[in-house]
């Protein structure tokens, strides 16, 4: 059964791509124009105005005890193809091969870091949330710290968070909010979505991959820090070191209509080699 989804903001712009791979690089995290910016508008205003410190908590309580799914991760990364974003004409390919041109593109350019490209393999599982009902502006997305207020470099910042009622409260209206100064990423709390899912998913199940491979999943839709440098009052020294890593990755997790298909039956017992070594078996999602 096929779930269509709507419009998948995080993949419709992308930053930094090589202007080789796409026709007019300019079309990329453009805000201020385009043909589906009525529909990223909506979903970006429906995000900023529900994702709350008591909405992400609840998510978490919801979803936190892994008992939606058993499945491995190729089950997973395979069901990924049920989701179908039916706003773009331009994609006739099944998502999964995202998730293998990601982690084959970290493979050539890192061939001696095998976690690596699984993390490419990794990154958009948490889409799963999607084929268990959950909206599209809890799932998709760039990322941003509930329980402060919202930085410059938010996407539509200035006109989307104008009924969230966490900044009516003067626990999190102000640039700290509940917060310490440097506290320290890991201490906040992210908005709901399927970084922040992913990344408790593979400590649930104990992943055993470098702390780089879990900050990749949990921030890699972080634009605003990693690329627009915002929220550096809440970061540690430890946040700044794995900033690189970050950024690294966002390099091969671009949105590129690419037509060279990747020969995923050739590719899988690879990458089955790679999960069976860091996260093997059925896991809990």
């Amino acid at each position: 059964m096929k779930v269509v989804v709507g419009p998948d903001p995080s993949l419709v712009y992308r930053p930094d791509v090589d202007p080789e791979t796409v026709k007019d690089k300019s079309s990329f995290r453009n805000y201020t124009s385009g043909l589906l910016l009525d529909r990223v508008f909506a979903t970006y205003k429906l995000m900023h105005t529900h994702q709350t410190v008591d909405f992400v908590r609840k998510k978490h309580a919801q979803f936190g005890n892994f008992s939606y799914k058993k499945m491995t991760i190729l089950e997973a990364v395979d069901m990924l193809d049920q989701l179908i974003d039916e706003s773009d004409p331009d994609v006739d390919f099944p998502n999964s091969f995202h998730a293998y041109q990601t982690a084959e593109g970290i493979r050539r350019a890192h061939p001696d870091k095998d976690w690596f490209h699984l993390v490419g393999l990794l990154h958009d599982l948490g889409k799963v949330l999607a084929l268990a009902g959950e909206p599209q502006w809890a799932v998709v997305g760039d990322t941003f710290p509930v329980g402060c207020c919202p930085q410059a470099s938010v996407v539509f910042c200035d006109s989307t968070f104008q009924d969230n009622p966490d900044l009516r409260d003067p626990r999190y209206s102000t640039e700290l909010g509940m917060y310490q100064p440097h506290c320290g990423l890991e201490n906040v709390l992210m908005s709901w979505g399927h970084d922040e899912y992913m990344y408790q998913m593979m400590k649930f199940n104990k992943f055993s991959l470098p702390p780089e491979a879990f900050y990749m999943i949990r921030f890699h839709s972080f634009y605003p820090w990693h690329t627009g440098g915002d929220y550096q009052q809440l970061c540690s020294e430890k946040d700044l070191a794995m900033l690189p890593w970050v950024q690294e990755f966002n390099k091969f997790d671009l949105y590129t209509k690419c037509p060279d298909l990747p020969d995923v039956d050739k590719l899988r017992p690879y990458y089955q080699g790679l999960v069976d070594k860091y996260c093997p078996g059925v896991l809990n999602w």
